[in-house]
């Protein structure tokens, strides 16, 4: 290469470039290329094939095959599909730059304003794997010899930008740093078309630029005039990352990246590292490129406790300011977080820097995100148009967990350009929008998965990327509020006032009178029931019976209601309700016998309209899961409920010291064994009025209740916002949390003290005071469905429970004497293990190998001898790594991240290698299936992400709902002389906002259950892990601790089964029921 660059300077000129690392010098490299070869920079598609003529060595010939062959695709025209296109980007990140590329592609003039003057942003992005084909199109192993070569897909925003600027370079467009786009300047007559507000004071040639389009790709905080934008708010979310220096030793090459741990389905990494640190986290990712990269979620009160930030703030920005953050607190977060992590792997790295010099840590808010109501709009005046799209963040703000940025902000690129080609193309405006829009809304729900599958076929035709791609699903009438012409202002708002009118959906009532009748329907022919309002007709309790009854006949004994006190049938009902129909009480049976809250009765009947509405009146059952009832809440209650007896067994108490209570695990009652009414006998009996009024206060901080704040767990009554984690102040959940029987409070899994330690980590702590020293034993004993079993707990006898004695009345023990007390008579117990552990372990295990492309058969099967299929299946999905000279050796440098593998899956990559004489395949083979199972936990944390994220939109919209049903409520208890039609619309609003909160709920529980999921599928995989080290060894040389264990583990991975098999059947249940439901509808 240096005889080449000494006989022709402009081909060292042009090496200089490729090689280039900086913006600076990627620019003087490319002005020096220019005046070498008597060029000047820009001049669309024309400078590139200049270029190409007078560079004709082998690198830059491998290069321009690669351009060339992106421009020969029909769809660009040959560079002449938008020739008569004037263009304006503005900003140079990512998104803006990839836009500009295929403007320049299509032949466009394209000019660029960037603000900044150099790219300093060490974040490290997530790449889909289309986007590593489009790279690579470009030529990005050539600009960057180490693009994806370790073992999860990702680059640094500063080496894309890199990236891609040369490639714009190249293609001729004309790129203007330091330059602040402002505002548009619209044309004053006729005859000259729209330009830019610039500052500071801009060439002349700039200043009198006259554009078609517009694209904005400057963040979400800069959006052009015009555009509207939602907000989309979660609770309180605070990212840290930090970016450390990256040497490139031996050392930190075998550092094993984290593809993301979270929380929400692998609590024990959480506990273990607020154990050793004091840090509470969400989740943590770890990626290594230009530098050690770690992006964090930590709680509040995790980095007040560690003097992280000075004082606590409702307001987010004083919180998370510069006054309120102490930078060295922060650098030792950020180390201890990644050392940890790490396992201090990393040994002491210094800090990278920012474009300002200093450490390159920060704390940012990202609680909420903005979203544009529309991807385009076309202004016109004095018959000048100018259409302006968006696209990267100023489009849609992304949530990091999920590694979406850039991949759907590169979609959102290729959409705006086909957009500029039709409209290029003469297409009508209107048309052009409906279009744009209509591809807008498949954005959001793009994933790897529901793309199509050939990404090498991908262009700018949506057609090629989107399945069941619908063009047409907005309409131009839909859009015409996007097209701003002269004179029609007074035209946007007209479709604002279309929906005022609309219809209450099935399954919800619009009006107290339509649930009045709803309840009428469902009760009527009950002897003694009369439903006629929302008070004294459900005093006696046999009203809400015979709802219960009618929508689950074999639930309860009607007939046994008669003469049966009207506490006892209410209190009944209540239970049934709550355990078997998933509805939550809203009022306790005290105040519904006492009638004395009608609107909390409407409130709870709202549930039941909510949940059943849909079905027709009928005699007949109910179908447990019908469309729109509260299946998954009820499926998480039953959880919680196994759960806190499971919990009760093992420390021979009930929950929160209770008397533990008779109750058939997840399963309802026979028909041919209804429920008995039960005499309720308090311990301490209140008046009746004694006992509403209390139902009204909230049992943990006193204070009065509404209807929307409130949430029922345990049957007390909390406000929403009181029900959380007394250690972490975490929201609790339905099946995730526990009461202390000492203290009284309640605590998340996590954080759930042993009896004999009650001290908890508080706000009062003193920041010197290390939160291990004093939960280091209470924590390690929560019990939790996720959670994996330490070995600790896995050695040693079980203790045995102590007795306690149980009264029963007539009726529970006559339910009980009719029970067949059989042991193998319930349910068919799980296979008796066979004589050797051993054996059972290769059993469960013996398909585990497809996750890794093994053909599903016998372990040592696997382990002797190859397999074909196996080759096969590692080869087809083997990246293919390119041979490109010079880059080859900067390639196998990053590729020497040194995994390890688990011992069992290493010998059968080795056996296969020798025995088919191909151990020149074993590295690739390798590397293919650590990239695969990274994929796959990358895959399962972003899930999980979205799922919390999700959750936490629902807490901040449930919280918005609470204060206006407060508001709500206030003024129909205070208002008594307001007219009645007001007060009429009054609890029409506040039925509406009960029926969305019910929906709210409902999500939730769906969401939760597939928590459960990941967190059985995270706990399978640990298992598994811990499984294939047990039967690695020889059984004559296991001790008789290390059989138990095995024995132990394997009982419990049999559990897991067990209960992912639940999930799955549940799921299945709902699929069938949505059917049935639908078809019932279509009939």
């Amino acid at each position: 290469m240096a005889a080449t660059a000494s006989q022709n300077p402009a081909h060292g000129l042009f090496e200089n470039f490729l090689q280039a690392q900086l913006c600076k010098d990627v620019l003087s490299s490319f002005q020096d290329l220019c005046m070498c070869l008597g060029l000047e920079p820009g001049g669309r598609l024309s400078l590139y094939h200049k270029l190409k003529a007078e560079l004709n060595y082998w690198n830059a010939k491998s290069l321009w095959a690669k351009l060339d062959k992106r421009a020969s695709h029909p769809v660009y025209e040959q560079g002449k599909a938008c020739a008569n296109t004037q263009c304006l980007v503005v900003g140079a990140g990512p998104c803006g730059l990839r836009t500009a590329v295929e403007l320049a592609l299509l032949g466009a003039r394209v000019v660029l304003v960037e603000k900044r003057t150099k790219f300093s942003r060490h974040n490290v992005l997530h790449l889909w794997p289309f986007t590593i084909q489009d790279l690579r199109g470009l030529g990005a192993k050539k600009f960057y010899g180490r693009f994806c070569t370790g073992t999860l897909d990702h680059i640094s925003i500063r080496q894309l930008q890199l990236l891609l600027l040369k490639v714009a370079l190249l293609l001729g467009v004309e790129i203007h740093w330091g330059v602040t786009f402002t505002g548009l300047l619209p044309p004053s007559h006729k005859g000259i078309g729209w330009r830019a507000q610039l500052q500071p004071s801009p060439p002349d040639q700039l200043a009198q630029y006259e554009f078609d389009v517009l694209i904005s790709a400057a963040g979400s905080k800069f959006i052009p005039e015009g555009f509207s934008v939602r907000e989309m708010r979660g609770k309180l979310a605070i990212g840290i990352t930090a970016n450390f220096v990256n040497g490139r030793t031996v050392a930190e090459t075998q550092v094993p990246e984290i593809s993301g741990v979270a929380r929400i389905y692998n609590q024990s990494f959480f506990q273990n590292l607020f154990k050793a640190t004091g840090i509470d986290l969400e989740n943590i990712v770890y990626y290594k490129d230009d530098t050690h990269y770690f992006v964090m979620t930590a709680k509040k009160q995790s980095l007040l406790r560690l003097g992280v930030l000075r004082q606590d703030f409702a307001d987010t920005d004083q919180l998370l300011g510069r006054d309120n953050i102490v930078p060295e607190a922060l650098h030792r977060f950020a180390r201890a977080a990644a050392d940890f992590a790490t396992h201090g792997k990393l040994g002491n790295p210094e800090f990278a820097c920012d474009a300002r010099g200093r450490p390159d840590v920060a704390a940012f808010d990202f609680t909420s995100m903005t979203r544009a109501e529309s991807a385009a709009r076309v202004q016109e005046k004095h018959g000048s148009r100018v259409l302006l799209e968006l696209v990267g963040d100023c489009l849609v703000e992304p949530f990091w967990p999920l590694g979406t940025g850039v991949a759907r902000g590169f979609l959102a690129a290729f959409d705006a350009a086909w957009m500029v080609k039709q409209w290029a193309g003469g297409t009508q405006p209107l048309e052009v929008l409906a279009q744009r829009e209509s591809l807008y809304q498949l954005l959001s729900q793009t994933s790897p998965e529901n793309m199509h599958r050939n990404i090498a076929q991908y262009t700018l035709d949506p057609a090629s990327r989107y399945p069941n791609l619908n063009l047409r699903s907005v309409t131009p009438q839909q859009v015409r509020d996007l097209y701003d012409t002269e004179g029609k202002q007074l035209e946007r708002r007209r479709s604002d006032k279309t929906d005022s009118t609309k219809l209450p959906a099935a399954g919800q009532a619009g009006t107290q009178e339509e649930l009045l009748l709803w309840c009428q329907k469902q009760t009527a022919g009950y002897p003694g029931v009369q439903v006629t309002d929302f008070s004294s007709s459900w005093a006696d309790g046999r009203a809400l019976c015979a709802l219960v009854h009618r929508l689950r006949p074999s639930l309860l004994d009607f007939s046994t209601l008669q003469g049966a006190g009207a506490l006892e049938t209410t209190a009944l009902a209540v239970k049934l309700a709550e355990q078997e129909l998933g509805i939550a009480p809203v009022i306790s049976p005290q105040v519904l016998v006492a009638g004395s809250n009608p609107l909390g009765l409407i409130a709870y009947l709202t549930h039941f309209y909510s949940a059943f509405g849909r079905t027709p009146h009928s005699p007949g059952p109910v179908c447990p899961l019908s469309s729109g009832t509260a299946s998954a809440v009820l499926f998480l209650s039953k959880l919680q409920r196994t759960l806190q007896r499971n919990h009760s067994q093992e420390n021979g108490e009930d929950s929160g010291g209770k008397k533990p209570r008779i109750e058939s695990e997840a399963k309802m009652p026979s028909p041919t064994e209804p429920t008995l009414l039960q005499p309720i006998t308090p311990l301490n009996p209140l008046p009746a009025d004694q006992e509403a009024e209390a139902s009204d206060l909230c049992s943990l901080c006193g204070e009065r209740l509404y209807i929307l704040e409130r949430i029922c767990a345990d049957g007390r009554f909390f406000h929403r916002s009181c029900f959380h984690c007394h250690s972490c102040e975490a929201p609790l959940w339905p099946e995730g949390y526990r009461q202390h029987p000492e203290d009284g409070h309640f605590y998340c899994l996590l954080h759930f003290p042993q009896s004999d330690s009650i001290n908890v980590c508080d706000d009062q702590a003193p920041k010197e005071q290390e939160p291990p020293g004093k939960n280091e034993e209470k924590e390690g004993t929560a019990v939790s469905p996720v959670a994996p079993t330490t070995p600790q707990e896995m050695e040693g006898p079980p203790k045995k429970p102590s007795r306690k004695l149980i009264r029963l009345s007539s009726p529970e023990r006559q339910w009980l004497s009719s029970l067949n007390l059989n042991q193998d008579a319930e349910v068919e117990g799980p296979p008796k293990p066979p004589r050797s552990c051993s054996v059972l372990a290769r059993q469960a295990l013996e398909g585990s190998f497809a996750g890794w492309g093994a053909p599903v058969q016998r372990l040592p099967q696997t382990l002797l001898s190859p397999s074909s299929e196996l080759l096969s299946t590692v080869a087809s999905n083997m990246e293919e790594e390119e041979d490109e000279g010079a880059s080859s050796s900067e390639e196998e440098e990053g590729e020497e991240e040194d995994l390890v593998l688990t011992f069992s899956v290493e010998q059968t990559l080795l056996n296969i290698a020798k025995n088919s004489g191909t151990m020149e395949k074993y590295p690739t083979w390798r590397r293919t299936l650590l990239r695969r199972a990274k994929e796959e936990e990358m895959k399962r944390f972003c899930k999980a992400q979205a799922i919390q994220r999700r959750l936490n939109e629902i807490e901040a919209t449930l919280r918005e709902f609470e204060a206006e049903g407060k508001r709500l409520e206030l003024s129909l208890r205070s208002q008594s002389s307001s007219p009645e039609q007001e007060k009429k619309l009054w609890v029409e609003k506040l039925l509406d906002l009960v029926q969305k909160k019910n929906s709210l709920v409902a999500e939730e529980a769906d969401l939760m259950i597939t928590v459960q999921e990941l967190g059985l599928e995270e706990k399978q995989w640990q298992l598994d892990q811990e499984l294939r080290s047990y039967m690695d060894r020889e059984e004559a040389l296991k001790t008789a601790t290390e059989k138990q264990a095995e024995e132990q583990m394997l009982k419990q991975l049999l559990d897991v089964v067990k209960q992912r098999d639940a999930l799955i059947r549940f799921r299945e249940e709902c699929r069938l029921s949505e059917l049935a439901q639908g078809a019932g509808d279509q009939g």
